[in-house]
């Protein structure tokens, strides 16, 4: 199985960010069943010198801690008491970088995606529920089924892990993944608190 490997985490924090769209996200429950979704926003944080990130300028806490492991380590982190967000550590290891998974697509097990996401099967989905059906770090991580218990979990393991291709687990890639595509930049979101790291470009969602 080809998975990304950790040199592919051990780079530039942006740059990871920006090559992780277009990317299958997979997660093996422990029945075996994968969870599979397509990457198509991410945000990217620096510790060392960007406000918004929790490690900023190095801060070391319970919290942050994961933050310091070595690249392709999974990130969680609770939001709002009620909303996880999942993260990939970036960079070598003790530099407090990582890219939030921001954004995907449904591409396999779409069913058990959207009973976890809604409680309903995907023919019973409104049509605002679909577009709003991974549309934000909480939402992928409520249909992926990630809490904090898997904050830490290495990348490359088999529970949880990113392929460029669904034939690397045994699906077949659609038409659509196969196009190329642009990558739009913006601002992050919900950062207001971070004075200059609010305008920061570091926001990557894919464009037509």
């Amino acid at each position: 199985m080809e998975k990304l490997s950790r040199a592919f985490y051990d780079r530039d924090t942006l740059q990871v960010a920006r090559d992780l769209l277009g990317k299958h996200l997979v997660r093996v429950l422990p029945d075996g069943a994968e969870l599979v979704c397509r990457i198509t926003e991410t945000e990217g944080y620096i510790g060392r010198m960007d406000k918004a990130c929790h490690a900023y300028n190095y801060r070391r806490t319970a919290r942050t801690e994961t933050l310091f492991a070595p690249p392709g380590t999974a990130y969680i982190y609770l939001i709002y008491g009620m909303y996880h967000c999942l993260n990939f550590v970036t960079e070598p290891e003790n530099e407090p970088c990582a890219v939030l998974i921001r954004g995907g697509q449904a591409r396999g097990n779409g069913e058990f995606l959207a009973r976890n996401r809604y409680g309903k099967t995907l023919d019973q989905l409104s049509a605002y529920q679909r577009k709003q059906f991974l549309n934000g770090p909480g939402k992928l991580c409520k249909a992926l089924q990630l809490t904090r218990a898997e904050n830490g979990c290495s990348l490359l393991g088999d529970t949880l892990f990113v392929c460029d291709r669904l034939e690397d687990i045994g699906l077949t890639t659609p038409a659509e993944d196969l196009r190329p595509f642009s990558i739009l930049a913006g601002p992050r979101v919900g950062i207001d608190y971070a004075q200059e790291a609010v305008d920061f470009p570091w926001r990557y969602l894919m464009g037509p």
